[in-house]
């Protein structure tokens, strides 16, 4: 008798236990090969995993992880992003870009992301978004990848280099650098990321086509910031260097830096998340424009 109602007693505390651990709002997941259908770009494979949480707000979030454009950082860059925004009603979009460990240089991993906002606004419905609230958020080399989607939508188009007709804006409706790799130039640049994004030796001309802090364009959507003092990877005054072309050019951007945290904390609940909270004042920056509820 004692033993058959403490094996009920454990069923049941093993069954509340695992019904805990269920999210109370089941997410709807897929992915997708963004370039699957595409007769331009045959044999391309770029993953990007789709989440649509049960009452979406309508915004989308493009989710570029860092890895110096050598590889990518998924779990603490991407997924851990994802179940925050997926949190706040944002369909969510990781984005495996292509990198340099699989042989990819410019142009791959920008045409990877301007080939991402055209498929979500192209399919807004299906996503249950606005496609006026498609928003990018990118950390290290990712924060460099999105600073480019939104300094140069308006004036390159790489989808159409490649034959591929866009019906849709691929200007991103908010842009938000985590710890960003910035520019190019010798003095301060990352090494790492500019060789696995240029090559080993890039002309000056192509350093500063690729260094964010000059080519900030007066139409660059609103940015939120952030980088910390003792950043021991990319140097802080990348972000420093942002934020001023930024303020040149008056665009609606916050600058939330840290005296410590350094680097490659992402979303995940380390020390540095615990001490700051970064992302309690990004849903506010997110709330005051309306992109989150």
């Amino acid at each position: 008798m004692i033993t058959e109602s403490f094996n009920r007693h454990f069923l049941f505390v093993i069954t509340l236990f695992i019904f805990a651990l269920i999210p109370c709002h089941a997410k709807k997941n897929k992915t997708v090969n963004i370039w699957a259908k595409t007769k331009e770009m045959p044999g391309t494979r770029v993953i990007m995993e789709v989440t649509i949480p049960d009452n979406p707000c309508g915004t989308a979030v493009i989710i570029c992880p860092g890895g110096s454009y050598h590889h990518l950082g998924i779990y603490n860059e991407g997924h851990t992003t994802a179940k925050w925004f997926n949190s706040h009603g944002a369909t969510t979009f990781v984005l495996r870009y292509r990198v340099a460990k699989d042989n990819y240089h410019y142009p791959a991993m920008m045409q990877d992301i301007q080939r991402a906002i055209q498929l979500i606004r192209t399919n807004a419905g299906q996503y249950k978004i606005n496609p006026s609230k498609v928003g990018i958020i990118g950390f290290s080399a990712g924060g460099h990848l999105v600073t480019w989607a939104g300094a140069f939508a308006e004036r390159v188009n790489e989808l159409e280099k490649i034959g591929i007709h866009t019906d849709v804006s691929l200007k991103p409706d908010f842009v938000i650098p985590v710890y960003p790799v910035v520019t190019m130039q010798e003095d301060i640049g990352h090494k790492w990321s500019r060789k696995s994004l240029l090559g080993k030796n890039p002309s000056q001309e192509q350093k500063d086509l690729f260094s964010m802090e000059m080519q900030i364009p007066d139409s660059m959507p609103p940015v939120y910031l952030v980088a910390c003092h003792d950043d021991p990877v990319v140097i802080f005054e990348n972000s420093e260097r942002l934020f001023a072309a930024l303020q040149k050019k008056n665009i609606t951007c916050t600058f939330a830096q840290y005296e410590w945290g350094g680097h490659g904390f992402g979303m995940m609940n380390n020390k540095f998340m615990q001490a700051f909270h970064w992302n309690e004042a990004l849903y506010e920056w997110l709330k005051d424009l309306n992109f989150l509820p």
